[in-house]
């Protein structure tokens, strides 16, 4: 990271992991909405580990480009063989990555294993992933990089976002059965997605930077920088504004995607479903006219038993 490319590339996989879980968990509430149960992850018809090996293969790339094809030296170390400062923020971003292929990694391996239970190999990838969302959270909270600036305000922001998947990732253990959790943390990680794009966009185009504001090369990155106190709150404050539009945006498209996939997939389910609770309804309805029959015949009958005589009445004296 700390480039457009290196906020838009990894952007776009979270984009793509998080539309793909939020399209699949969506058709599969919308088929089975009673015996509904969340998965970890989709496999593919063609290749069953396509998504945890993309998974893999992007993570790879991201500390790749991290610690040997970015840097300057094609590798991340000092002469001395120290750490240098300015490779701090590279080390952490290749942590981050380095987990998210430890999830993948071990999800396929899970999934592989023969002799797991399915509710042990569920718990187990839903709490790798956890692991992950974690470290992600632990390590933009204490970035190395600037948190007082422009870049810091959406690092701040992007948190949020990452506390909600992390959460429902977790909760997700407890209540597998639970479509709005899997839907609140399929459209947290699509979001997670989608601002980090924002951000390589927002602080990487000389165009885009906001008034009083421009781009200062500090230790070899190309930093956000501003003339004054109020030119850094008014640029933070835009930073919030754009948050809030996307948040709204954002709520408009999930639900709207929602709305589109239960009219394809789950139309014909409905139909039943509403065929199904006439017949029952039908069903209750005579159950209970054949009750009220029973009823009023034992009263006729006991009322006719009551009005006759209950033996000879001797008249002889």
């Amino acid at each position: 990271m700390g480039t457009l490319v290196g906020h838009v590339a990894p952007g776009f996989g979270f984009f793509l992991i998080g539309l793909w879980h939020l399209f699949n968990h969506i058709k599969l509430h919308a088929l089975h909405p009673k015996s509904y149960t969340s998965h970890p992850w989709f496999p593919t018809s063609k290749f069953r580990y396509l998504e945890p090996v993309m998974i893999m293969c992007g993570s790879t790339l991201s500390v790749a480009m991290e610690l040997f094809i970015g840097p300057s030296q094609h590798q991340p170390f000092d002469s001395d063989g120290t750490i240098p400062s300015y490779h701090l923020h590279n080390f952490e971003h290749s942590s981050i990555s380095m987990t998210f292929f430890v999830y993948a990694a071990f999800a396929l391996l899970l999934d592989r294993v023969g002799h797991i239970g399915p509710q042990a190999r569920f718990d187990m990838t839903q709490l790798l992933g956890s692991v992950a969302f974690g470290q992600q959270l632990l390590l933009f909270h204490l970035h190395s990089a600037d948190h007082m600036g422009v870049e810091g305000q959406y690092h701040l922001l992007l948190q949020i976002f990452i506390i909600i998947s992390l959460s429902t990732t977790l909760m997700g253990i407890r209540l597998p059965k639970s479509f709005l959790v899997s839907f609140v943390r399929s459209v947290s990680i699509l979001a997670q997605g989608v601002w980090l794009m924002i951000m390589g966009y927002m602080l990487w185009t000389p165009e885009l930077i906001p008034k009083g504001c421009f781009l200062h090369s500090e230790e070899g990155h190309q930093v956000v920088r501003c003339n004054g106190d109020e030119s850094l709150h008014r640029a933070k404050s835009l930073v919030n504004i754009q948050f809030s539009w996307f948040v709204i945006a954002l709520a408009i498209f999930s639900v709207s995607f929602y709305l589109a996939l239960v009219k394809t997939y789950g139309e014909k389910n409905e139909y039943w479903s509403i065929e199904e609770g006439l017949e029952e309804e039908e069903e209750s309805l005579d159950i209970e006219s054949q009750k009220r029959k029973t009823t009023v015949s034992e009263e006729s009958k006991s009322f006719i038993h009551m009005g006759k005589p209950s033996g000879p009445i001797d008249m002889e004296r």
